[in-house]
């Protein structure tokens, strides 16, 4: 009787090792829930925080575009994550007071809000390695759940 209850107790204990590994592996490589606080994306997100999903499969197969909101790795705090929108690629010219063009291998990052942002205006050209995923949908707030869009590329 010990027995079968201690096999009992292994097998739930496997089942729940394999769904959280299950569960960790999906959130770094599909999908994953975040947040996006501050004012640099406004108007598009609010100040106090929107609750995001991100997908993390345009990242790992290079599918990023102009217009995309990514959230990454900041280049200059790397314990932060920032939520940005692409204004270019590797290859593209952007024009900062004077012209740029963005290496191989990184993208241009910009906030919404052009006046409350830190983002490849003052840190440069990003390493695309820093990216982790294209936000694609809101949770948070209801009033504003949905799916997040690309835009045009805009006057940087």
């Amino acid at each position: 009787m010990l027995w079968k209850s201690l096999s009992d107790v292994a097998g739930r204990g496997a089942a729940i090792v394999q769904c959280v590994c299950f569960m960790d592996v999906f959130s770094n490589h599909v999908l994953q829930i975040q947040q996006c606080i501050g004012p640099s994306m406004l108007p598009t997100f609010n100040i106090r925080g929107d609750i995001l999903v991100t997908e993390r499969l345009s990242v790992k197969l290079g599918k990023i575009r102009v217009g995309d909101v990514v959230m990454a790795r900041s280049p200059s705090d790397p314990r932060m994550v920032v939520c940005k929108r692409i204004l270019g690629l590797e290859g593209d010219t952007i024009t900062v007071f004077y012209h740029l063009q963005i290496p191989k291998g990184h993208v241009w990052l910009q906030g919404d809000n052009f006046h409350k942002s830190r983002d490849s205006r003052e840190y440069g050209p990003v390493p695309s390695a820093l990216l982790q995923g294209r936000v694609f949908y809101r949770i948070w707030p209801p009033q504003g759940w949905g799916f997040v869009g690309r835009i045009p590329s805009q006057s940087v």
